[in-house]
């Protein structure tokens, strides 16, 4: 079985934010809201600086903190490729979800839901990327199973530098940034 994650190459990245709108886009996103966005660091000190651009989404995490807090069950990891997602008729709302995530990557809907990445898993189900990996135009982003070691997203890990966000929360995250 499928265990999906997504690999950003923060040497390509940008920032164009065609990832952001072509979410928007394809998932209806509300005005207002974002299910994935752009951050930027600048690191170091003068003159020796370095902007890092990280595009960021839910991280799918493999503990993730909001499945375990969510008091209806709305929030599950679905089987297919072990994605976290949010099923809206069972979610009431609470936002405990929303507290539990480390990475701000939870919204409520204006339907009174939570909502966040799916990794657009209508498409993925059809063979087809994620929405905001099919637009990218210096294809900085990489779509795949994480357990299936020759997929793509498992090679760039294996034979580059890369790091997580918040590592120290604990949740082992799925969303890679190659250095």
């Amino acid at each position: 079985m499928a265990r999906f994650g997504m690999v950003i190459d923060t040497r390509k990245c940008v920032g164009c934010m065609d990832c952001v709108v072509a979410c928007k886009t394809e998932n209806g996103v509300p005005d207002g809201h974002c299910r994935d966005w752009i951050s930027q660091r600048l690191q170091g000190e003068m003159p020796d600086l370095r902007l890092t651009i990280t595009s960021e989404r839910c991280n799918h995490c493999d503990s993730p903190p909001c499945v375990t807090c969510c008091p209806t069950g709305a929030s599950h990891v679905q089987d297919f490729g072990k994605v976290v997602l949010v099923d809206h008729d069972k979610c009431i709302g609470c936002k405990a979800c929303l507290a539990a995530c480390p990475y701000g990557a939870r919204f409520i809907h204006p339907d009174g839901y939570a909502d966040k990445c799916t990794f657009c898993m209508h498409r993925v189900e059809r063979g087809l990327a994620p929405a905001c990996v099919d637009v990218c135009p210096t294809r900085c982003m990489h779509f795949g199973d994480l357990d299936d070691p020759e997929s793509e997203v498992s090679r760039l890990i294996a034979t580059r530098r890369h790091f997580v966000l918040k590592p120290d929360a604990g949740t082992r995250p799925r969303i890679f940034y190659l250095e």
